[in-house]
Formats: C-alpha cells, sequence, structure tokens
C-alpha cells in the first residue's frame, strides 16, 4: 500500500492523526527514532543531525556542506525504512525526504492559533504568551529552512495531496479521509512504483556513504544514479585513487549488479580533466 507522510505545524495535532492512521491500517510509524538510525549507520551525532533538519544554512554556508551531507544521510535512512511500504512518517520534511516516491501521500495537517496555544499550554507550564510566541518562533525556523533549501513555502497547500483542519474536523473523520486516501487506486504499489523507490533507495544510500565517507577526496562532488541495480556514477575526484575507493564502495554495497564509471580526475585544479 502507500506511504505516508504527515506534515504539521507545532501542536496541531499532526502526531495523534499519524498514530491513528497507522493503527488503523496497520502502518509502521516513523518519527523521531529516524535520527538514531542516521547516526547508528552513518556514522553522525544525533546533534548534527537535529540541527540539520531544524536550522536554516547560514549566509557563509554553501551547497554542499556538513548540513547538506546529514540530510543526504536522512534520507537515505528514511528511504531504507519506507521502501517495503506500510509505513507513516510524521517527522520533519518528510514530502521533502521522499520526493520522488510514486505511491507518496503527502498530508498536510492545519489547526488554528487558538487550538495550537491550547495543546500546547495542556501539555507544558508555558502561559499564553509564551505558548504564542514559541509557536511563532518554530514556524518561522521551518519557513526559513525550506526556503532556504527547497525555495518554496513549507505551509502551501499546493506541496500536499490532502489538507486537513483539525479545528474544523474530529480526529476520526480525519483518520478516515487518510485512510480512504491510501485505498485509492493511483496509491497503490505496482512492480514500476516498487522499482522507482528501490532504484531512489539504493541510489540515495550510495549518495550518502559516498559522501560520508572521509577518505574519498571531493566526494561532494561525485554524483550516482541507479537503475535496476546498475550504477551509474558521474562527477569529479580529486585523483584516481578516490574514483578507485568510490568504485570500491559502490560494488560492496548489497544490491548492486553492475558499475558504469564516469568520473573524471582533477588535473592541477582542472575540472576538465581526464576519465577513470
Amino acid at each position: 500500500m502507500a506511504i505516508i507522510t504527515i506534515s504539521r505545524g507545532t501542536f496541531s495535532g499532526g502526531e495523534s492523526l499519524a498514530e491513528s492512521v497507522a493503527q488503523r491500517l496497520g502502518y509502521h510509524s516513523i518519527n523521531g527514532e529516524l535520527l538514531g538510525e542516521t547516526a547508528r549507520q552513518y556514522g553522525i551525532p544525533e546533534a548534527k543531525l537535529c540541527e540539520a533538519i531544524g536550522e536554516a544554512p547560514g549566509v557563509t554556508e554553501c551547497l554542499h556542506s556538513e548540513k547538506k551531507q546529514c540530510l543526504a544521510c536522512l534520507r537515505a535512512a528514511l528511504l531504507r525504512e519506507v521502501k517495503d511500504d506500510n509505513a507513516v512518517y510524521h517527522g520533519h520534511a518528510g514530502h521533502f525526504l521522499l520526493d520522488g516516491v510514486p505511491h507518496l501521500i503527502r498530508v498536510k495537517v492545519v489547526a488554528n492559533m487558538e487550538f495550537r496555544i491550547r495543546a500546547l499550554t495542556e501539555h507544558s507550564n508555558l502561559t499564553r504568551e509564551e505558548a504564542i510566541q514559541l509557536i511563532k518562533t518554530l514556524d518561522e525556523k521551518r519557513l526559513r529552512w525550506t526556503r532556504s533549501l527547497y525555495h518554496v513555502d513549507w505551509q502551501h497547500p499546493s506541496l500536499y495531496d490532502v489538507v486537513i483542519d483539525l479545528d474544523q474536523m474530529t480526529l476520526p473523520d480525519a483518520c478516515e479521509m487518510v485512510c480512504d486516501t491510501a485505498s485509492m487506486g493511483r496509491y497503490k504499489v505496482t512492480p514500476e512504483s516498487r522499482k522507482a523507490i528501490e532504484d531512489l533507495a539504493l541510489c540515495c544510500h550510495l549518495q550518502a556513504a559516498v559522501a560520508n565517507n572521509r577518505s574519498i577526496s571531493g566526494a561532494k562532488n561525485v554524483k550516482i544514479k541507479a537503475d535496476g541495480g546498475v550504477v551509474t556514477i558521474e562527477g569529479t575526484v580529486e585523483c584516481p585513487v578516490d574514483a578507485d575507493r568510490v568504485r570500491m564502495l559502490v560494488r560492496e554495497t548489497p544490491g548492486v549488479k553492475e558499475i558504469n564509471s564516469r568520473m573524471r580526475v582533477r588535473f592541477w585544479g582542472n575540472p576538465l580533466a581526464r576519465a577513470v
């Protein structure tokens, strides 16, 4: 069946909806444990992963910064978790991290400020004014994050398949709406969509593994594609040894059947160097 992402603002009720949908459909619910799994798999401290997924890159950070590498590892770990389908992800940026998955249902949960204030004050010792300020601060951080990395407003309805206002709809009704959507034919798994997510999962894992390998110079310039176990490696590396290391890492990865290497080596800083 489908893979579902549920995006929401702070204390909008999205977590409760995600858990309800997962229980009704018998799906695996994924949220905070993704950070721990990514940290274990790629050897990245959880604090860095939290920063990467919660803070917008600074003005001086380049596109291939450490933050981008952390996001690549998070995406690879999430794809590994959901590639067998039947999963609900309700962590941050799920519809961005799973972009390219054909049978993905992108759900957005909204609620008015009074609903969110009430939910937050019921679960904390914050005053009404403190709750309002915290909600606004977190919303602004999330908006800056998506604009800086994806150049979109994460709240825009065009980014989602289903938008639910839990201030106007009960939780059981909202759960039924999402479950009904999951049963629609357009979200059913097909051999083509199965292949697409397996290719994407393998590609993202290899990309993250290469980028996170400190023994490979210029790993950020390596681009990888996967098609039915056939992996194509492109981009530039600093020396032939780096190209050999990339190929070895790819070759030893389960699921790789064949390698097409089209890497080039920089020659005295010249990116238009010979192929290796």
